[in-house]
């Protein structure tokens, strides 16, 4: 037997030598030109650069008599390319001996050739015939077997994409939130039409916010025949219930609701389709997202990833924040069929991978009720557990029907959401916004652990109006309600600017700020979704006592996220630590410390303590909230967002944080809500009066 000899795809040294005073040149490769292994080993080395013209020179003359030029290359470069083949090497088995027959010279070669291709490795053996032609050396018989063994010039390769599964995305109790379920299909069925069906199409058009023109074009496909169903546009079911695994419980739809006149119009069709579909909608778009078909600018940003031109990628939200686990991995298969189309041989399949289901920490019932309370206001509201740090909810209102991005969406549509005032797509639980007396306690908490506030101290009854000095000219801090005596549990029920004015002024700019810092400021909030970083000022250098009195009362320069503002709020029944949100629920997920003592345990105690006070005690700004059988803490704020202390044209926000100050693990909750626009509204009350009413329902 003889020696096994390996032939690597290395480019052969070709010397080229011209014949005197011809200019013919002709390759030399010692006496007796290349021998076949060597042709063999240029013929790859083409290959692997795709030099298709080079491989066809290496033919021998009968086999390029059998195949024109043009036809070889397309032949192979279609294949190669098609199944995406690189790396290709040949490892030579068996060099058999030269024959010599009715005068030509030849010589069998069988290899083993690997390649990698999108289906993955592709490994077979084949033998291929060589003809000594002349000084040349050996020249290849070439057959498209060569290419892959059974393959016959009548045959074609066939490359299948073998689509994953997308992952679905749950809440902690299992309730879909993304995920395939049922839609309904809106199609035509041109032989059941009217004879004149311009009034109904115009009828089918603005029901289906369509165009006549696009329903027509869909009607004029070659495929089409008289009973042929044409679908037009999917749409959500009418009395549709999603379950936890995305199926449909129906009624009968009624003569008014959008399927009831779509089936009135002569020719429609209404059939079951499969879809993703978020179940949610308004409720948890912001939260969840959206999925749509790939741009071919991200095709080119996420080449050699596996996506196609047919692949859908999440645009926003959970749907691309863990886009990379939820898509999973397609699959393809390269297949020899026929001159018929029938399938001749599987030459290699590689299986796709379903994507990872996600489950979140939300809670979709507290969602959905968070959503429905303030859905016609332009709120924020955080809930999580703040011993854990268990996202239980996050919702913007006004919002958006997720569904309408994979059903389709019309252009009126996109405008109408883009340019509605109340901006229903903007996220608002990314945004930062000024906190007002919803910041006291981070401040109480700050002076507490740094010393330089004493809670009893009593800063002395100035009614509602105050001013440093003189220095200040017109300039006044003022508060609805002044305290007396002036110290901090009085001012935290009351929510007395006056006196948090005066505690930033002790505390100084340079404390307040690098406590700040060490609370998150300037910096993202290490959380999976990308939040805007809370500031306290605009600009550098040495605040005016002006600013710093205002920031004392969450004014001034003061700009905080929500969720930034809520995982404060943690440290105050952590014994000071700070805990940090998440928002994906896993086997192995444990409570972690964003800031460990973010203030002291004593101070925290204090600032909960007073909390409870601004719920419990009758004075309290949120007294509203107070339940039977149930501690509760909490903080309002209204901050006002104004030119100047003289306009009278600006706006307010209003602000709650409730929180559970001595419950277990289990049990403990914290729920932060901002609402704009709630001037001539009752300020921070109009927040309490519609979180009470949500508090009594759900923590019962």
């Amino acid at each position: 037997m003889k020696q096994k000899k390996k032939w690597l795809i290395v480019a052969a040294a070709v010397l080229v030598a011209a014949a005197a005073g011809g200019g013919i040149a002709f390759a030399v490769l010692g006496g007796s030109g290349r021998t076949a292994a060597e042709t063999m080993d240029e013929y790859i080395a083409a290959l692997n650069n795709g030099a298709y013209d080079e491989m066809y020179e290496l033919l021998d003359e009968e086999s390029q008599k059998e195949t024109d030029q043009e036809t070889f290359t397309e032949r192979n470069k279609n294949i190669y390319e098609g199944i995406e083949a690189s790396n290709i090497t040949v490892e030579i088995t068996d060099e058999g001996s030269e024959n010599r027959t009715s005068g030509q010279t030849t010589q069998n070669l069988t290899y083993q050739m690997k390649m990698d291709t999108m289906a993955g490795e592709l490994s077979f053996t084949q033998t291929a015939t060589f003809h000594k032609s002349g000084r040349e050396g050996y020249r290849l018989s070439w057959n498209d077997a060569l290419i892959f063994p059974h393959l016959l010039a009548t045959d074609k390769i066939r490359v299948e994409t073998l689509d994953a599964k997308r992952g679905s995305i749950y809440d902690r109790n299992g309730i879909l939130l993304a995920g395939e379920g049922v839609v309904s299909s809106v199609g035509l069925v041109p032989g059941k039409m009217s004879e004149d069906p311009s009034a109904d199409l115009e009828k089918l058009a603005e029901l289906l916010d369509t165009t006549v023109e696009s329903i027509q074009n869909r009607l004029s496909a070659s495929w089409v025949q008289e009973d042929s169903f044409v679908p037009i546009r999917e749409i959500k079911k009418s009395g549709l219930d999603m379950e936890v695994l995305g199926k449909a419980e129906l009624n009968e739809p009624s003569e008014d609701s959008l399927e009831g006149q779509l089936l009135a119009i002569p020719g429609v069709m209404i059939t079951d389709a499969s879809e993703r579909v978020y179940p949610l909608g308004e409720a948890a778009a912001h939260l969840v997202g959206y999925v749509q078909n790939i741009t071919a600018e991200e095709l080119e940003e996420h080449e050699g990833e596996g996506y196609t031109a047919n692949s859908v990628i999440g645009k926003s939200g959970a749907e691309s924040l863990y886009e990379e686990e939820l898509r999973g991995s397609a699959g393809c298969q390269i297949m020899m069929v026929d001159e018929e189309g029938q399938q001749k041989e599987l030459i290699l399949r590689k299986e796709a991978v379903d994507g990872t289901d996600i489950t979140l920490t939300v809670d979709a019932d507290l969602q959905q009720r968070l959503y429905e309370q303030y859905q016609t206001d332009k709120s924020v509201s955080v809930a999580m557990n703040p011993k854990t740090g268990e996202v239980l909810a996050l919702v913007s209102t006004p919002s958006y029907d997720n569904n309408l991005f994979v059903l389709g969406m019309s252009e009126n549509t996109w405008n109408s959401l883009n340019e509605d005032e109340n901006q229903p797509m903007l996220n608002r639980f990314r945004a930062t916004f000024v906190p007002g007396s919803s910041f006291k306690p981070v401040v109480a908490g700050i002076g507490l652990s740094t010393g330089t506030l004493d809670p009893d101290e009593d800063f002395g009854a100035v009614g509602t109006s105050w001013q440093k000095d003189a220095s200040w000219g017109n300039y006044y801090v003022t508060t609805l309600h002044g305290t007396d005596p002036s110290n901090l549990e009085n001012a935290m029920i009351l929510s007395d600017n006056i006196y948090f004015a005066r505690a930033a002024l002790k505390i100084g700019q340079d404390t307040l700020t690098e406590q700040l810092d060490r609370l998150g400021f300037n910096e993202r909030v290490p959380f999976d979704i990308w939040t805007t970083e809370s500031a306290y000022s605009n600009e550098e250098g040495e605040w005016s006592e002006i600013q710093l009195a205002d920031s004392g009362y969450g004014q001034g320069q003061l700009l905080v996220n929500p969720l930034h503002l809520a995982a404060i709020y943690t440290a105050f029944v952590n014994e000071g630590n700070m805990i940090q949100p998440y928002l994906r629920m896993t086997e192995t997920a444990e409570p972690t410390v964003w800031v460990e003592q973010a203030f002291t345990a004593e101070a925290a105690e204090i600032v909960k303590n007073d909390m409870v006070q601004v719920v419990e005690n009758p004075e309290g700004t949120a007294h509203a909230c107070q339940m039977d059988g149930i501690t509760l803490a909490g903080k309002t704020g209204t901050a006002e967002i104004k030119d100047s202390q003289e306009d009278t044209t600006g706006t307010e926000l209003g602000w709650l944080g409730i929180l559970t100050p001595d419950a277990g693990e289990q049990d403990a909750f914290l729920l932060l809500t901002m609402t704009e626009d709630v001037k001539d509204r009752g300020g921070s009350g109009y927040v309490v009066s519609k979180t009470a009413e949500l508090l009594s329902s759900w923590m019962e």
